[in-house]
């Protein structure tokens, strides 16, 4: 074993930065390129990775410490055969500068050298990307068998996590030598999936390769424990992180405090979708560390069972008494829909308020418009319409466009309007989110919402496209009914439920006239929102559902 001492790298025009976050402790196990800690200049933030695998054994920098480029930040204890790569490479570094300057007689016999290393044959060990998170997803489709040759970017595998799917492709082309994971394995960031038999083109490719793979060859045999395929993730993905000791009085910030968070943070409350304006930080300057968003999750928890199952409190029964059963596994996505409406029906104090739209005039417009639409190759529905008249709405009432602090002290008031639309799939119902629909015509949403639809039925949906929403929009008017009570995906305070189309009497000028209407159901949580507030919305909504030439004004 050699102790290497770890400094800070060349900082560029920074002359001293301060230390902000240490992420690592002594006695911790680190991978080469793990983020160490975190250094602050007066214009950005950079986290400091480590330059090799190894052992912390001391740290030798805390936290609000001024330092430079080459002080000493900590000592890393590492194997020789660690120091022997880092010294090649380094000897490697030095014999190429000098292969530079030396004649070009020389450089044709180095060049002569290398290419009796082309067209080498090579194992490789194929790894599950970055997914943003550092939770296990669930192997839903394997699209290769051994034996197959395939290209670079085919799919290998298809993977979901709690909200999405995504496809796995392959780093490199080749043959597949052997799959490492089954249809229903847990795997995370890292985890190899495949061993892929690849013809490289001299060292350097070989090493680009490995590089997608992460480890060498002898740690690439190595296969999937089935042990951990049969481990369930079961919990919220903050549950394993939260801190022991949370018995601290927390105190609500003010929502419009400037926000000092480092890299490794943000990453953070992204992956948990915490908002970090809502997040008091107890760093120095205030500074939000991993623990203020670790203990943020927890309150906002409380009371929700850990083991991500819902308890519907009815015993379970031996059904085969009664006749043929089958029994199915529930999907990733089903459980955790289970548990997000489950919570949000128990925590939420639902209000609806039921009202019908005068849309005659506006079906009539979708039909005169219909050429143009088919020219612009757009499918007009009602839904784009929606969307504006919603944001409409949503401007004109911005009670609804909030979102309760976790304190009960504060509502953060959205200057955005972001609406999610829920879309139907075979996997389960999956709500994507049109971005800026204040500022977007109904051309723009009519398309947005055929690619998101398209995406979420093929799984092709990410993370991203499925966060940030103020107001969501479920219609069921496609299969009837004359409505139903949408439940609030909080921490959204409101949700429209649309049903089907009717056409009734209606007294107008002193007579019964054929008008088609709509009828709509607008639930929302009764602690952000009046009954009076309910019903205005309700109410202007419809008139701008009845004149669509409210849109302009």
């Amino acid at each position: 074993m050699t102790i290497k001492k770890i400094t800070v790298p060349d900082l560029g025009e920074a002359t001293e930065v301060e230390v902000i976050e240490l992420l690592v402790s002594v006695g911790k196990k680190v991978q080469e390129n793990e983020s160490l800690l975190v250094l602050e200049s007066d214009k950005a933030a950079m986290e400091i990775p480590a330059p090799m695998s190894g052992i912390i054994k001391e740290i030798s920098v805390n936290l609000g410490d001024q330092v430079t480029t080459g002080v000493e930040i900590l000592t890393l204890e590492i194997d020789n055969g660690q120091e022997i790569v880092a010294e090649e490479r380094s000897d490697k570094s030095v014999s190429e500068e000098t292969e530079i300057a030396e004649t070009k007689e020389e450089a044709d016999r180095t060049e002569g050298k290398s290419n009796n290393c082309l067209n080498e044959t090579t194992s490789i060990a194929i790894e599950v990307p970055d997914l943003g998170t550092e939770d296990e997803v669930d192997v839903i489709e394997l699209h290769v068998k051994v034996g197959d040759h395939i290209n670079a970017d085919d799919s290998l595998l298809t993977v979901e996590s709690d909200k999405a799917a995504m496809e796995v492709p392959s780093p490199s082309s080749g043959e597949i030598e052997k799959l490492l994971v089954k249809v229903g394995d847990k795997v995370k960031t890292g985890s190899k999936i495949a061993l892929l038999k690849a013809e490289v083109r001299g060292n350097n490719e070989l090493n680009a390769v490995k590089g997608h793979g992460g480890n060498d060859l002898e740690e690439e045999n190595t296969t999937v424990d089935p042990s951990d395929s049969e481990k369930a993730l079961e919990g919220s993905p903050a549950e394993s992180l939260l801190p022991q000791d949370d018995n601290k009085e927390f105190v609500a910030p003010s929502p419009r405090a400037e926000v000092y968070a480092g890299p490794a943070v943000r990453k953070l409350a992204r992956e948990l979708g915490v908002d970090l304006n809502i997040v008091q930080g107890s760093g120095a300057k205030n500074r939000i560390v991993k623990e203020d968003i670790q203990g943020f999750v927890k309150r906002r928890l409380s009371g929700i069972e850990s083991s991500g199952s819902v308890n519907f409190g009815v015993p379970d029964l031996d059904f085969s008494q009664f006749g043929q059963i089958e029994e199915r596994k529930r999907s990733k996505l089903e459980k955790v829909t289970a548990l997000n409406m489950s919570r949000s029906w128990s925590s939420v104090p639902h209000v609806a308020q039921f009202n019908e739209a005068d849309v005659t005039d506006l079906e009539k417009f979708i039909s005169e418009i219909k050429t143009e639409a088919e020219k612009k190759k757009i499918k007009l529905t009602y839904l784009p319409f929606l969307l504006k008249a919603c944001a409409k709405t949503l401007a004109e009432y911005p009670k609804f466009n909030v979102s309760l602090h976790s304190s009960g002290e504060y509502v953060i008031q959205k200057k955005y309007c972001h609406i999610g639309i829920a879309v139907a799939t075979e996997a389960g119902l999956l709500v994507p989110v049109v971005r800026d629909v204040d500022k977007k015509s109904i051309w723009d949403l009519a398309s947005e919402v055929l690619e998101l639809s398209s995406k979420a039925k093929e799984r092709k949906l990410g993370i991203e496209d499925m966060q940030g929403a103020c107001f969501s929009i479920s219609s069921l008017g496609a299969l009837g009914g004359t409505g139903f009570i949408p439940i609030v995906n909080s921490p959204e305070v409101g949700i429209l439920g649309v049903a089907k189309t009717e056409v009734k009497p209606v007294f107008i000028d002193g007579e019964f006239k054929p008008r088609k209407m709509l009828p709509f159901t607008l639930s929302y949580d009764h602690r952000a929102v009046n009954g009076v507030d309910g019903g205005l919305f309700a109410t202007y909504l419809t008139k701008v559902l009845t004149d669509v030439r409210h849109l302009i004004l």
